[in-house]
């Protein structure tokens, strides 16, 4: 990871070295992917951990600092779920941002895993969370083109929008939700749908993730046909990600969300 730190323009290093004090170590994360660098830097004064992204041009933000930029403004109003921000910089054409650093490990999403206790407490106080004016981002407008009719998706509840396992970060003490470059306001439901194929990735049959959801009433509470529409739409995202990149290995996404879809339309007949 010390390979990409040093092919970050110097302005950037600069920068950053500038709040993190002189940098004796450079730790790679897994996921990162909304960003062009994401690692926890040891500086001087401590550890962070760092995220930057190159924007477009000089004076256009490309869409990893929009994302950036959305997760700046999010994460002072989601305190009792999110790491602290603790300094943003721009230099070089860069947007870069440091948030506290966590001490702890990306949680287990297996079947019998205790770390699924911390999802459910997790995404329970999530939906009883008030969504902050901040969140302004519409989670049916990523859906406009896929489906016909987002009104059963809009709401005002927060939604992260992407609680995958290396999103929930597992202390002793608490369980820590990063990367909030997403979040959105919607129905509630949308965020327990986004859990699933998670859930199916980790060793979870479709049915067994569905059961393990009934434990949100949001969810039971949907109508079944806008739950089916939304999974189709979710194998059709994946679908066309795939075939945009044909020569490309096919997203690990795309099997899960058909055979979710697969599961739901099994049973509606």
């Amino acid at each position: 990871m010390r390979d990409q730190w040093t092919r970050l323009p110097e302005a950037v290093r600069t920068a950053i070295t500038g709040r993190t004090g002189a940098v004796l170590s450079v730790r790679a994360v897994p996921g990162g992917g909304n960003a062009d660098f994401a690692a926890t830097v040891t500086g001087s004064s401590g550890p962070s951990f760092v995220k930057a992204a190159r924007k477009a041009s000089l004076g256009q933000d490309g869409p990893r600092v929009r994302a950036l930029r959305r997760e700046t403004t999010t994460n002072p109003v989601v305190p009792e779920f999110a790491p602290r921000l603790l300094w943003t910089v721009e230099a070089g054409g860069w947007l870069a941002v440091g948030f506290e650093h966590v001490q702890g490990r990306h949680a287990d999403y297996s079947p019998g895993s205790p770390d699924l206790a911390a999802l459910a407490k997790t995404a329970h106080q999530l939906q009883s969370t008030p969504c902050p004016d901040a969140v302004v981002m519409r989670v049916e407008r990523r859906w406009e083109h896929l489906v016909p009719d987002v009104a059963p998706m809009a709401g005002d509840a927060l939604l992260h929008t992407d609680l995958n396992p290396y999103n929930l970060l597992i202390t002793p003490e608490h369980a820590y939700v990063v990367d909030w470059g997403f979040a959105s306001r919607g129905t509630s439901w949308v965020e327990i749908g986004q859990i699933i194929p998670w859930l199916i990735h980790a060793g979870h049959t479709p049915a067994d993730a569905e059961r393990w959801v009934a434990q949100f009433p949001a969810w039971t509470s949907a109508a079944p046909e806008a739950l089916d529409l939304y999974t189709r739409a979710s194998a059709e995202r994946w679908r066309r990600r795939a075939a945009a990149n044909p020569d490309a290995e096919p997203p690990a996404n795309l099997p899960i969300a058909q055979r979710w879809a697969e599961h739901r339309n099994a049973r509606a007949l």
